[in-house]
């Protein structure tokens, strides 16, 4: 497809959720190339990204997860390159990636966040308990894909449990567990023209959806269509416009919730450059929407631009 030019797919990258990235940016790159786009990969922590310029590319797909990709740092090189590309611009990949800002910007515009606290090794950690709640999840505040998400079922447990996020993030953040399951909404599109596509209820085998789950494991269960009535199907979408929307986000995105056990849907995060591998969920998705992946990945691609 000529009229997008040289296609530059952008993945692997120096983050953790590297090894993840691999796998998106090659079933982008094949979605791509078997659609006829001039399509090519792209792997940032291998090249330098002046190369984009002196190789003519025209457009990026950012398949990139984590640090360094999904953080409004490659999003602000890109801009000033004056080269389209994928997903969110700069604020708002920021604010996503950060768990803690994207709470404050949701709870005051009115959205319904899960209660939490942030953390520091001067916390005082049974209190903390104390207010949230057994079991609570701590995790980095800055890092996707579960990565050094941990349940704390005793209090007692807390610090250590800090101390081995910490190791991943100096910005830490405890929230309080919902038992009323985990749902992911994809959105596509900016501003008006935003849609969201079917929610997905997430079943781990495991005791909390984490990175073995999320990349690894095929006992994991998808549902989707996801179970819920029509009316609580309707809401969770339009609270994923919403979070979306509030962030600034553009292009696509999905919006993770958390119910609690009045099913009552919560905002736990969202990610401005989701999975594309074979257990990602914006495909799924996508798919129930009556969207394949190569036309996906294509319409993902029309909607780059320079912010």
């Amino acid at each position: 497809m000529t009229e997008f030019g040289k296609v530059a797919v952008m993945f692997g990258g120096a983050s953790a959720e590297r090894e993840v990235s691999l796998k998106s940016g090659a079933a982008v790159l094949a979605a791509l190339q078997g659609r006829g786009v001039d399509a090519h990969a792209f792997d940032p922590a291998a090249r330098p990204l002046e190369d984009l310029r002196k190789e003519g590319f025209a457009r990026v797909f950012i398949a990139l997860h984590g640090r360094g990709g999904e953080d409004g740092t490659l999003q602000g090189a890109l801009t000033l390159m004056r080269l389209p590309y994928t997903g969110s611009g700069v604020l708002a990949s920021a604010l996503a990636m950060d768990k803690w800002r994207s709470k404050l910007i949701w709870r005051a515009a009115g959205l319904p966040i899960p209660d939490y606290a942030l953390l520091t090794a001067e916390s005082d950690f049974a209190a903390v308990a104390q207010d949230l709640g057994l079991p609570l999840f701590v995790k980095p505040a800055r890092e996707g894909s579960s990565i050094g998400v941990i349940k704390v079922k005793r209090a007692a447990d807390l610090a250590a449990a800090y101390a081995e996020a910490a190791r991943h993030d100096d910005l830490v953040l405890a929230e309080r567990d919902m038992s009323g399951g985990e749902f992911t909404v994809a959105v596509l599109g900016e501003g008006a023209q935003a849609s969201a596509l079917p929610s997905i209820r997430i079943v781990p085998a495991t005791e909390f959806y984490d990175y073995e789950a999320k990349y690894f494991r095929d006992d994991t269960r998808y549902l989707c269509p996801s179970g819920l009535s029509e009316a609580a199907e309707a809401e969770m979408r339009a609270l994923a416009l919403k979070g979306f929307r509030t962030l600034g986000c553009r292009g696509w995105a999905r919006v993770d919730f958390l119910l609690d056990a009045a099913g009552r849907p919560y905002l736990l995060e969202a990610n401005t450059a989701p999975g594309m591998t074979d257990h990602s969920l914006v495909p799924m998705a996508a798919r129930v929407a009556g969207l394949e992946f190569p036309e996906l990945c294509l319409r993902i691609l029309e909607s780059a631009h320079v912010e």
